[in-house]
């Protein structure tokens, strides 16, 4: 009975998401979903059921991702189609159908197309533009508003085109470079893995993941330090010393420091000590073996004297940089790494034989040690890898410019040791020349005044790097005195190492990026080729980055006078009205329209009267301060926002904007025009307490202003009292 009840339970969950996103639609088409005031138990219900399938979806995807299973079509489904009913339900409370929040809608479209398969991205289109429908229709909108919702769909299907075919066609090529320059560097560390013995003999079959990869490295470290103790074991035991140990030299070769021992005595030196005092230091200058026989005092490697009889030692010699390959350790050829030293308490010398044994048993230590170092630069560079690829899979998460280059710097820093790091970007603009921006800069020494720096492109590294798209300078090229990499305004003095990396996606160079450091030869071959695939996914990131900001742009945006545009605007106007009301402050809100401007279209054409829009959308947004908002309010209206400003201040702004707009002339086809404005003004909280309020009172003051003889303002009077005109 349990069993039945919990598959029934089980049943039900699995499609909640589907009956939840359906019950929405209903309620959207039977248009119960108008505003939140209007809004009724029914609809809280419906939300709070597609709420918890939302999560139930989450929770489900969350628990298949831990387990290492990929997702279904079904389940992007489960989590797409809440997420749709939740934005436009949420954008239908928000103020129906015409509601500033509607470019939500189109947001999250733009997510699930971009981050689940096409499959799902395909459905979940469609489903929102049914919501759309249902949405219009519920209203009663239809049939006279199919142009909208046309519009509508219109905006849907862009969205879904730019990031699904465009923007995938680029990820997918960027991730084909990426994984051919992984795999070379995998084949790379395989065949030096091999060559040292590192991977079990006969055995082609290794755990290629991470956690796989890290107990390979651990086991193979074991296994060479197993070595060395197996080495020290046979010297012991085949010579019967009272002590058998390697000491190796620092790296400026000063110290001698104990490497691994075997001995009876617990006076065995543990911290490093000079490598020019006593027997041992003798061994390291001559470079060949030592025997003594007799009392001996005065060990260096002893913290205090033991009863020693005999000594032998030998010189560790790496024979990679010598000329020598007889074998013999008395050769001086080669590096000294150490010294292997074997003594007794008996009264037993050493022989011939000894020596011979004690350097054979040396040459296995020191192939033991090599092989250590080695398998310390393979576990470093798996650890880079790591880093590598959680960094990329950051960079590849982020989706607003700034933050692009924010991560693509701290990538870079985390691979090259650079004292100043930079991006610049391509400004391309029809008519005119090629330019370049420093857009961000970072390290110790960045200089943050480069910041925002605009120069040409007649010379510089950053200039040929972006024409030619490739790494400069080459491998091989001397870095000049004062190289210069921006231009002759911008310098990097002390620079000892640079690199500049195109930022390629496809067939374009979208800009650089620029590592420099203060130390010769401070960038290594094999970070530089790592980077080199970083900037594939920098330039990828940006161009994602860019086409978000232009799609939010083109959402937000008036398409004629890129001014904002009027849903926009009501939204910003709430948040105007409510941190005024929250602060206590003023806030004055100005309705424009142009006088006579339907005979400016009938008698010179529509391409002139768009021609005057947008040049009083550019004088109004030149007269306005930073913190104002003009906006596009309608047809040939327009509105300003204007925080913390009262009544007397409006007036000001309204009079400069009239008389600029007076004193202008408009260029057309056959001459000039002269225009004029007529413009209302409301202040909250004197003439209004609310937004609807404010925005009939203005409307009110600027037809106030139309019927006193236009070109001239109106500013409606507090509460109860009459409005005041001034006529130009």
């Amino acid at each position: 009975m349990k069993s039945s009840v919990g598959g029934v339970l089980r049943r039900a969950a699995r499609h909640a998401p589907w009956v939840a996103a359906a019950g929405i639609a209903a309620l959207v088409g039977l248009g119960r979903f108008r505003s939140f005031p209007r809004c009724g138990w029914t609809e809280v219900a419906a939300l709070v059921g597609l709420l918890a399938a939302l999560g139930e979806a989450l929770a489900r995807r969350f628990l298949r991702a831990t387990q290492g299973t990929a997702p279904r079509l079904r389940d992007d489904l489960d989590l797409g189609l809440p997420l749709v009913a939740l934005a436009e339900s949420v954008a239908l409370l928000g103020g129906g159908i015409h509601s500033p929040l509607y470019p939500t809608v189109y947001l999250v479209m733009a997510f699930l197309v971009a981050f689940l398969r096409p499959a799902a991205g395909a459905l979940l289109t469609l489903a929102a533009l049914a919501l759309d429908l249902l949405a219009f229709a519920g209203q009663g909108a239809l049939p006279r508003a199919w142009p909208e919702l046309a519009a509508h769909a219109g905006f849907l299907g862009l969205f879904a085109v730019l990031y699904q075919v465009v923007l995938a066609a680029q990820i997918a090529a960027s991730r084909r470079a990426e994984g051919q320059a992984v795999a070379r560097r995998l084949r790379h560390l395989d065949e030096r893995a091999r060559e040292y013995r590192l991977i079990a003999a006969g055995s082609e079959e290794v755990d290629s993941t991470a956690a796989g990869q890290a107990r390979w490295v651990a086991a193979a470290v074991r296994e060479v330090e197993q070595a060395v103790g197996s080495a020290l074991e046979i010297a012991e035991r085949a010579l019967h010393t009272h002590t058998c140990a390697v000491f190796l030299l620092s790296g400026d070769d000063r110290d001698l420091k104990l490497h691994d021992c075997r001995t009876r005595s617990d006076a065995v030196v543990r911290e490093p000590f000079g490598a020019g005092e006593g027997l041992l230091g003798g061994v390291v200058r001559r470079r060949q073996p030592l025997r003594l026989a007799g009392p001996l005092k005065g060990l260096a490697y002893y913290e205090r004297p033991q009863p020693v009889h005999s000594l032998l030692a030998v010189p560790l010699v790496d024979r990679r940089g010598g000329g020598s390959s007889s074998g013999d350790v008395t050769a001086a050829a080669g590096f000294v790494r150490g010294v292997l030293v074997a003594d007794r308490i008996e009264d037993l010398p050493f022989g011939e034989a000894d020596e011979a044994l004690l350097a054979a048993v040396g040459r296995e230590v020191l192939r033991a040690i090599e092989a250590e170092r080695v398998m310390a630069y393979v576990k470093r560079a798996r650890d880079e890898k790591d880093r590598f690829y959680r960094a990329i899979d950051e960079l590849n998460r982020t989706a607003k410019p700034d933050e692009v280059f924010e991560t693509a710097l701290e990538l870079c820093r985390s691979l090259l040791p650079i004292d100043f790091g930079a991006l610049t970007l391509v400004e391309d603009r029809p008519g005119e020349p090629r330019r370049h921006r420093i857009v961000k800069v970072a390290g110790p020494n960045a200089g943050q005044a480069l910041a925002g720096h605009v120069f040409d492109d007649a010379h510089g590294l950053c200039a040929d790097a972006v024409r030619y798209g490739t790494t400069l300078p080459a491998s091989g090229v001397r870095l000049g005195t004062r190289p210069v990499v921006f231009d002759e305004e911008a310098q990097l003095r002390g620079i000892q190492a640079l690199k500049i990396f195109p930022l390629r996606s496809g067939d374009r160079v979208l800009g650089t990026l620029v590592a420099a450091s203060r130390r010769k030869g401070a960038f290594e071959d094999e970070a530089v080729r790592m980077v080199e695939v970083v900037a594939m996914q920098v330039a990828q990131a940006v161009q994602r980055a860019q086409l978000f900001a232009e799609v939010e742009r083109m959402a937000t945006t008036d398409g004629l006078t890129d001014l904002v545009n009027h849903r926009h605007f009501q939204a910003l106007l709430d948040e105007r009205l409510a941190a005024a009301r929250r602060y206590g402050k003023p806030l004055s809100f100005v309705l424009c329209d142009i006088d006579h401007f339907k005979s400016v279209n009938d008698g010179h054409g529509h391409p002139a009267g768009d021609a005057i829009l947008r040049g009083i959308a550019a004088l109004l947004a030149v007269q306005a301060r930073e913190t104002d908002i003009v906006a596009r309010y309608g047809g040939e209206e327009f509105a300003l926002v204007l925080p913390e400003t009262d009544a007397a201040a409006a007036a000001v702004l309204a009079e400069r904007i009239r008389a600029a707009v007076e004193a202008r002339p408009f260029p057309i086809d056959r001459g000039t025009l002269r225009i004029t404005l007529s413009l209302g003004i409301a202040t909250f909280p004197d003439a209004a307490d609310g937004k609807q309020p404010l925005i009939d009172r203005a409307d009110a003051a600027l037809y106030a202003a139309k019927r006193a003889g236009r070109n001239r303002w109106v500013a409606a009077e507090p509460r109860l009292a009459r409005p005041a005109a001034r006529a130009s």
